[in-house]
């Protein structure tokens, strides 16, 4: 593979840690990556961020600390809506921004149901049994493509969490608190690419109606669910490589 001078940043989602991206990365030889965790999780998990404009200053301390200058960012569910409000603050140094599975905003109108439904999976976490509690978060219909077996094995792989740290970032980073960011990318002119698993309904169909509205993304479906770089890391990062690769248009000030 080539090498491409600007390195790769990859965010998690919730319940994950930087590990989950190792297949991607090794898969990816040649490229510079670099795999954080997020507030609450892995070797941050006691790092507590208020809201997503905190979060926001988190990573950018977090690339200052690296001495990254210029990047190309990934997220990927709750990693995916993070790296989207960062870039809609225009951080000088982003080149391109690369989400997985990822929610733009809710109207304002459904928020406060939002935030009474994340409100109840956080006081679960903050109180209850953690196997208990990933035993009934992977039988959300967002995980419908997992079988049994599946489920049982990436609830196992999540108890590393700990609840109360799970819960303070549910509840900072509630969808009920994030701004709506599709009027952002119906504007914005940083190139984005939008990845979505066509088995995982709700999230390619929030994609395919992004497109339908005149967002300046460009959408790729995969044959996959919510989790498509655990599910198929080969395949992300052949992605990924095309991506890194390809000639981008030039970002304007």
């Amino acid at each position: 593979m080539v090498s491409d001078p600007v390195p790769l940043v990859l965010l998690h989602g919730l319940l994950g840690d930087a590990e989950d991206w190792r297949p991607v990365i090794q898969a990816l030889a040649g490229i510079e990556c670099h795999a954080l965790d997020l507030p609450g999780h892995g070797r941050n998990q006691a790092v507590r961020v208020s809201g997503f404009d905190e979060a926001h200053r988190w990573l950018c301390d977090e690339l200052a600390t690296r001495d990254i200058a210029h990047y190309r960012l990934v997220g990927y569910s709750l990693g995916g809506r993070l790296a989207l409000h960062h870039a809609s603050h225009s951080p000088a140094g982003l080149q391109a921004l690369l989400l997985e599975n990822c929610h733009p905003g809710l109207p304002e109108a459904k928020r406060a149901a939002r935030l009474l439904h994340d409100e109840l999976w956080a006081s679960r976490f903050e109180h209850e049994p953690l196997p208990r509690v990933l035993a009934d978060w992977y039988r959300q219909g967002v995980f419908a493509d997992l079988d049994e077996e599946a489920r049982a094995r990436q609830a196992a792989r999540r108890l590393g969490n700990q609840g109360p740290a799970v819960a303070a970032m549910l509840r900072a980073t509630s969808l009920g608190r994030q701004p709506d960011l599709a009027p952002w990318l119906g504007e914005t002119r940083l190139p984005v690419h939008w990845v979505s698993g066509n088995r995982d309904h709700k999230f390619h169909a929030l994609a395919c109606q992004l497109v339908k509205q005149g967002c300046n993304i460009k959408h790729l479906a995969l044959d996959g669910g919510h989790n498509l770089h655990a599910g198929q890391p080969d395949t992300f990062a052949r992605l990924l490589w095309e991506w890194v690769n390809q000639p981008e248009e030039k970002i304007h000030d």
